[in-house]
């Protein structure tokens, strides 16, 4: 399997510098395991003393280091070599991973009532149920379910496990007992969205679960029922959001990280890692809520004081209400 420099170069663009059209690369690698039949790329510039001793073939990088990368051979300058690396990857598996074959599997499970578009792929074990439709070059890879009345949009890709449009977690409480609120919306996924395996997306109460076009999810993420997510948001493994919450477009979720029900992200919001959102954020910019780890016996006495917090803010706000009165007093 290989590609030369001058077909990748034809077809994803950039300025080949200090080697030839014709060399032959046979593998995509990091810098520091890259020989010199791979090609390699340098997006951090805290990373380039790793570019000095890179056997690689030609690095990819920004014009920025373009004199760095010449000193030790063969490069391509682009202004983003991050994007570049995306597009090279897709443009590897394109020429030497055979294309997914559209069509149903022979084991997949689609009822009569469902629309699966003639180029969309339903893999082994699907199950497409009634009233549910299937866009244009979407692909269910393994074991998806996609529930009755959902819609997929085009050129979307569910990895093995998905589940889209489970009922949502809704009950009434009657004395000690609970009455199921039947799950009477369904799931609205967008075009050019990528679901993460073993994710799940509830379907909604009355109104629609919606996730708008390109939203990118990772593996084990929960969407609870009603939730509404813009467009381009990314999330990362294990994070979660309640029912009713409404992700604005271009957010970032880190991983395991949660948004509570019936909150609201404003555009361009980006949570940390493991934070908690307990409330709603209007302002775009970077959230973070997590307590640091430490060792155990410190991390209690912190956690302890953490407790006493609002007795002392009580204390200090006495504290300055008597000083504010003694000011006052004339005497």
């Amino acid at each position: 399997m290989s590609l030369r420099l001058g077909e990748i170069v034809d077809a994803l663009g950039g300025v080949l510098e200090g080697g030839e059209r014709e060399s032959v690369i046979t593998g995509i690698a990091p810098l520091d395991d890259a020989g010199p039949s791979d090609i390699s790329f340098l997006s951090q510039p805290r990373l380039q003393p790793q570019l000095a001793a890179s056997r690689a073939g030609c690095v990819i990088v920004a014009p920025a280091l373009r004199t760095q990368a010449l000193a030790r051979g063969a490069c391509i300058v682009t202004p983003d070599p991050y994007v570049y690396f995306a597009r090279l990857t897709q443009l590897w598996r394109r020429h030497h991973e055979p294309a997914v074959p559209p069509g149903i599997h022979p084991s997949a499970v689609v009822a009569p009532s469902a629309e699966v578009h003639p180029t969309a792929t339903v893999g082994p074990l699907c199950v497409v149920e009634r009233g549910a439709r299937i866009g244009a070059h979407t692909v269910l890879t393994s074991r998806v379910t996609v529930g009755a009345r959902c819609v997929i949009g085009a050129r979307c890709l569910l990895h093995p496990g998905v589940v889209i449009g489970a009922d949502g977690f809704g009950f009434a409480q009657e004395g000690s007992a609970w009455v199921k609120i039947e799950q009477l919306g369904a799931v609205r996924i967008g075009d050019d969205v990528e679901i993460g395996a073993n994710t799940c997306i509830d379907r909604g109460a009355l109104r629609d679960t919606v996730i708008e076009d390109g939203v990118k999810l990772d593996n084990l993420i929960q969407i609870g029922h009603n939730v509404h997510i813009g467009r381009h948001v990314a999330m990362a493994g294990c994070s979660a959001v309640a029912g009713s919450a409404t992700i604005g477009a271009h957010c970032t979720i880190g991983g395991a990280a949660n948004v509570l029900g019936h909150l609201s992200l404003a555009e361009n919001v980006h949570i940390s890692a493991v934070s908690l959102v307990t409330h709603s954020l209007h302002k775009p910019g970077q959230y973070t809520g997590i307590f640091p780890i430490d060792d155990n016996a410190r991390w209690e006495k912190n956690a302890a004081a953490l407790k006493q917090l609002y007795k002392l803010r009580e204390r200090v706000k006495a504290l300055e209400r008597a000083l504010q009165e003694s000011k006052d007093d004339p005497r």
